[in-house]
């Protein structure tokens, strides 16, 4: 039987797939969020890292990777680590997970964390808006930051019908590489900390 939060705040907000639900079940968000929000670590909402960074709320977590439509066999970036929650569920759903973080504390703690919770995820420090071009073509992109338009090379970075999900402005969109060019399809409003390109200073 799946926890009541499951049930209360995805199920019934519309994540169907039973695979999506069976991952968020089995990831133990707890440790993923700072100590003293632990107590807080299902709540229905993104949760505040270090560096100014979120954890989302795990509905949108959720919704992400509901429309990349992952069977079990992708090779997967992730876009923004933060703790790693995200690389954490998206390793239960895909192969092979890589995940870039421009952070390098953030990216040292969320290895940490995925290690500790069992997760075998390559996580690379390095600017997001890049993705990982010696390790491309994926499958599947997840984004957890805004960008202000379709980051070229993360689409170019797919495979042909692979699908990039993220956050353009305040919008959650899913992107389908087709040979006509980017399909978008619009899921949901949602809020996110900005995609930075770059590192940061120092």
């Amino acid at each position: 039987m799946p926890p009541e939060w499951i049930e209360r705040q995805l199920r019934r907000r519309g994540i169907r797939d039973e695979r999506v639900l069976a991952a968020m079940a089995r990831v133990p968000r707890e440790a993923f969020v700072p100590e003293d929000a632990r107590a807080d670590a299902y709540a229905d909402a993104a949760l505040a890292l270090s560096h100014g960074q979120t954890i989302s709320q795990p509905y949108i977590v959720a919704l992400i990777c509901q429309a990349l439509e992952l069977r079990g066999d992708e090779h997967v970036l992730d876009v923004g680590t933060g703790s790693g929650y995200q690389a954490a569920v998206l390793a239960e759903l895909a192969a092979d997970v890589v995940s870039i973080e421009r952070i390098p504390e953030l990216a040292a703690q969320a290895r940490e964390n995925l290690a500790a919770a069992g997760y075998d995820v390559d996580v690379v420090v390095g600017d997001g808006t890049q993705g990982v071009p010696e390790r491309a073509p994926f499958d599947a992109i997840a984004v957890a930051a805004a960008a202000d338009d379709l980051p070229e090379p993360l689409y170019d970075q797919l495979v042909a019908g692979g699908r990039l999900v993220l956050p353009i402005e305040e919008s959650l969109v899913a992107v389908t590489r087709t040979r006509a060019g980017p399909r978008a399809r619009f899921l949901s409003l949602a809020r996110f900390v900005p995609l930075r390109s770059g590192l940061p200073d120092g």
